[in-house]
């Protein structure tokens, strides 16, 4: 059950860039009891880098920009991690830093890590945590000073199919959503996702820990997300590197492919090199700036 002091603010900090403050809020994803949860107890693990595990109770970390600046613009940020971690900073608090600077509205979302612990379906935990996220966003779009019809998911690896899952599933009911507000994103950023869970393409790893070793034919082609695409589908920037031994860069051709066919405008950047996680190279600065100008050009910021 979800208790009094999950709905409070869990921290707030001040960041401090050029003289602008920034406040960051973890606020609890849902107001009243998680749903599909179980009564385990939280176990969840943070490594001193920042990585996370064990994640049972999700949460929303609020980056907003100031409003002289703001552009009215949000994006909901999925780091990556297998379903089995998230790497929160480097793909989650790091990234909503560099939006927040260009006036973009961010969101870290700490979603569940599928455990049949903690969940009566741990297939459909971490998008009903996606689909709440978008749903709370923009019912407090207004409170945020957001467009909420200019709010967009982003995810990276598995973070990456979680986000391209929010943007090809979102008619799907596995939310309580009385409102009927729209689950759909606007937009969605890919940097080096997952996307497919069939034999030969996807991310063995990632399928495993979110369907199960044992996971039907049927379950796999509904979570491979390149067979979902429709002309309804928002349009996409996507990132890869064509040597990435982890994710093969088949995912993202692949989903572009199925996002030019359905006519859904789109980009796709291909790096010759920068293996999984663009550790080295494409410098942050690079892959960052064609997100933004894709951002710019496709009416999303001014």
């Amino acid at each position: 059950m979800m208790t009094p002091y999950r709905s409070l603010f869990l921290f707030l900090t001040i960041f401090v860039w050029g003289g602008a403050c920034v406040a960051q809020q973890e606020i609890s994803l849902y107001n009243a009891a998680i749903p599909n949860a179980t009564n385990a107890p939280n176990e969840e693990i943070k490594t001193p880098n920042h990585v996370v595990s064990k994640v049972a109770i999700p949460t929303l970390s609020v980056f907003l920009p100031p409003k002289e600046k703001a552009t009215g613009v949000a994006v909901i940020i999925c780091p990556g991690g297998g379903y089995g971690v998230l790497v929160i900073k480097r793909e989650g608090y790091d990234v909503a830093e560099a939006f927040v600077k260009q006036g973009i509205a961010a969101f870290v979302l700490k979603y569940r890590l599928p455990s049949s612990k903690t969940m009566i379906d741990p297939s459909i935990g971490p998008l009903q945590d996606a689909q709440q996220a978008i749903k709370t966003v923009r019912q407090r779009a207004n409170e945020w000073n957001i467009n909420p019809q200019k709010i967009g998911i982003m995810g990276f690896s598995a973070g990456g199919h979680l986000a391209s899952t929010a943007g090809t599933h979102f008619g799907r009911t596995i939310l309580p959503n009385p409102e009927g507000t729209s689950l759909r994103p606007d937009f969605m950023i890919l940097v080096y996702p997952v996307i497919s869970f069939m034999e030969g393409i996807g991310h063995k790893g990632s399928g495993a820990n979110l369907l199960g070793k044992d996971a039907s034919a049927e379950q796999i082609k509904l979570y491979s997300n390149e067979i979902q695409v429709t002309p309804r589908t928002p349009p996409a920037f996507i990132t890869h590197a064509s040597d990435d031994t982890v994710v093969p860069v088949a995912n993202s051709l692949l989903f572009y492919e199925a996002l030019q066919k359905n006519k859904v405008m789109s980009e796709l950047h291909i790096y010759s090199k920068g293996e999984h996680g663009y550790l080295k190279v494409p410098a942050f600065d690079e892959w960052f700036g064609r997100c933004l100008l894709w951002m710019k050009t496709a009416g999303f910021t001014p």
